[in-house]
């Protein structure tokens, strides 16, 4: 009889291998996506991205690169996802062992006490396994699910970690940037005192008035409002700067405005790689594959099952007879469940994996397009700031000397008091716009960089 039970089992085993190679869960495929004129450039696309240049290449300042350094390790934000991969990787792990039958013991002793009657008592030890065979492939597409799950916590890491390393960088070049208008402004300072003095001069010659005394006198207030805001701004900016390296709020070491510069080749290569460059977009396609396969668990709802349950132990109600042959028990239980009538549950819950499906297949594409808008939007602020940059320097040479001439045709009756407050004041506001424009290049090309997928 046990071998005829034995001959049964391996039968329904055999048929189910059998069946499984019959009906399998749909395989992925990547989707297909137009990149062709993704990004708006004039440059000529090969391969070639600044994205492809490491971190510590590109941004070649040493208090820089020490602070990136720290920011990745120490960020909370980076933290935080690190755990989240820690779970994911967890989830994963877990899902690969679907295969695997499941095996429990059990040991246990029943006491029961009677009025009338002598005490009674049951002793078992005991295991029982039960296995599912994976005929229509659910367990393989949630294994797949839970593959694709991490790997889209990884990208999303990646994201962090590169937001982490423009935001790094961007911050301590404001910073110096601050730094070199404070500068200005303090020897802009220094001028206007000097400037006091000399109208004063003037006013006791009698070549200007007291109202020339108390308009200088203003601008000289002025500057030093301006002084007084920038040195607010560079203590904003060392405190968003350290909650960046996970530090408490403080003063923050650096170098100098001047001696920044970043020499690579502003390439962004062409726009297919942003399919495996860009972190959020590696992310949401992974994102789809997650829900393909889990629209793959839905639809095998539909099919029958097959389960194999079996236990065995030993059951006696006297110790000395715990391993007698006659308390040895076992059994076999192998049977396919069919969903026939559950309230439309299993139509619903397929209907709802194929929306999530396809939103997140639209998720994917637009996040495709999106990418492709920041890096046609971030190229064009750089080519701007730069053409910029160059027509302000020319500005701030001529204002500048216009300010000085300014000072001596006062001396002489040329020009009015008036001129001379409107040439320095436009001399200052120049000196303090053309560094904003070299932050705002500097802060292009970084934002160029993480919007092509570099930083990780």
């Amino acid at each position: 009889m046990k071998k005829q039970n034995i001959s049964k089992l391996l039968i329904v085993l055999i048929a189910s291998v059998q069946l499984q190679s019959c009906f399998v869960a749909k395989d992925y495929k990547s989707p297909e996506v137009k990149t062709a004129n993704l990004y708006r450039t004039d440059q000529v696309l090969d391969s070639t991205s600044i994205a492809s240049i490491s971190w510590d290449k590109l941004f070649t300042d040493s208090f820089l690169q020490q602070y990136i350094n720290e920011g990745l390790a120490n960020n909370y934000d980076v933290q935080i996802a690190l755990e989240s991969l820690k779970a994911a990787e967890a989830t994963m792990k877990q899902s690969k062992q679907g295969n695997i039958p499941t095996l429990t013991g059990n040991a246990s002793w029943v006491h029961q006490t009677y009025k009338d009657s002598d005490d009674f008592n049951q002793y078992e030890l005991s295991g029982a396994l039960s296995w599912e065979a994976d005929i229509w492939g659910k367990i393989r597409s949630n294994k797949r699910a839970s593959v694709a799950s991490y790997l889209q916590t990884v990208a999303v890491q990646q994201a962090i970690q590169t937001q982490i390393v423009a935001s790094i960088a961007s911050t301590y070049y404001q910073l110096l940037a601050l730094d070199a208008q404070v500068k200005v402004a303090e020897k802009t300072l220094i001028n206007r005192v000097e400037s006091v003095e000399t109208i004063k001069a003037l006013k006791e010659a009698g070549n200007v008035n007291e109202v020339s005394v108390k308009q200088t006198e203003a601008q000289q207030y002025a500057t030093k409002i301006i002084l007084k805001d920038l040195k607010y701004n560079v203590k904003i900016i060392e405190n968003t700067l350290s909650i960046l390296l996970g530090r408490t709020a403080g003063e923050i070491e650096r170098g100098t405005f001047n001696s920044q510069e970043i020499t690579a080749n502003i390439a962004v290569g062409v726009p297919a790689a942003l399919l495996s460059n860009r972190p959020d977009v590696v992310a949401a396609e992974f994102n789809f594959r997650r829900s393909f396969e889990l629209t793959n668990i839905a639809r095998s709802n539909f099919y029958p099952s097959l389960r194999v349950s079996a236990s065995g132990g030993f059951q006696t109600i006297e110790l000395e007879d715990w391993f007698n042959t006659k308390s040895l028990f076992a059994s076999v239980l192998t049977g396919l469940t069919q969903p026939i009538f559950n309230q439309r549950k299993i139509k619903t819950n397929f209907e709802i994996a194929q929306a999530n499906q396809q939103k997140a297949y639209l998720e994917f594409k637009q996040t495709l397009l999106l990418a492709g808008k920041e890096v046609s939007d971030v190229l064009a602020d750089y080519e701007n700031e730069t053409e910029k940059l160059s027509i302000r320097k020319n500005q701030l040479e001529v204002l500048t000397q216009a300010a000085n001439y300014s000072d001596e045709l006062l001396q002489y009756g040329m020009v009015n008091y008036l001129e001379v407050l409107t040439a320095k004041d436009n001399a200052l506001n120049t000196e303090l716009a053309y560094i904003t424009n070299k932050y705002n290049q500097l802060d292009a090309v970084i934002a160029l960089y993480r919007a092509l997928g570099g930083g990780y």
